[in-house]
């Protein structure tokens, strides 16, 4: 070995005993690096958890909430049947049976209805206008079309059964007809 080799062989040397002193240094550097990285992703991760439990505790909630205004519905359509009932009732009465004995019984079935009425109110049933007024299918369901000059088509021009809605909520559409041009 020449002396240069030598001295290239020995500045190897100190290089690699000085950075051998230095790498339990730098691997605690890089150990303390990869540490807070560690951290952050999991802080990130808890954060992200948190946000979803509180989605879910909202969507929960917000269901419930639902669930209790509209825990009525089924039953609110049943009565809706029997008003339909009574007041069909009432429009096949002769004008002549108003008077005498049958007044009594058709007071009696008006007075049913009022009371019907004053019910839907209060639970935020309402029923839902169609006559006169456009065609909108989130609100009626047509039946026919009628061939007539008198209304614009696509024009609502018959109601052949009362739509309700439960609190903003449509309960039954209304069943109708609609104008179509002649």
């Amino acid at each position: 070995m020449t002396e240069d080799e030598k001295d290239l062989h020995e500045e190897a040397e100190e290089i690699r005993e000085e950075t051998a002193e230095e790498a339990p240094e730098l691997a605690e550097h890089d150990r303390v690096a990869e540490l807070e990285k560690q951290l952050e992703e999991a802080q990130q991760k808890t954060l992200y958890a948190a946000a979803e439990v509180q989605n879910v505790r909202r969507r929960l909630e917000q269901e419930k909430a639902d669930a209790t205004k509209f825990a009525v519905t089924a039953f609110a359509r049943d009565m809706l049947s029997v008003k339909d009932h009574l007041e069909r009732a009432l429009g096949h009465v002769p004008d002549e049976a108003r008077e005498g004995r049958a007044a009594n019984f058709i007071e009696g079935i008006e007075a049913t209805l009022r009371e019907m009425d004053a019910i839907f109110a209060r639970q935020g049933i309402e029923r839902v206008a169609a006559k006169g007024l456009p065609l909108d299918p989130n609100l009626h369901q047509a039946m026919v079309e009628i061939p007539t000059d008198e209304a614009e088509p696509g024009t609502v021009v018959e109601e052949m059964q009362s739509g309700y809605t439960l609190k903003g909520r449509l309960l039954r559409p209304a069943m109708v007809g609609v104008a179509k041009q002649p």
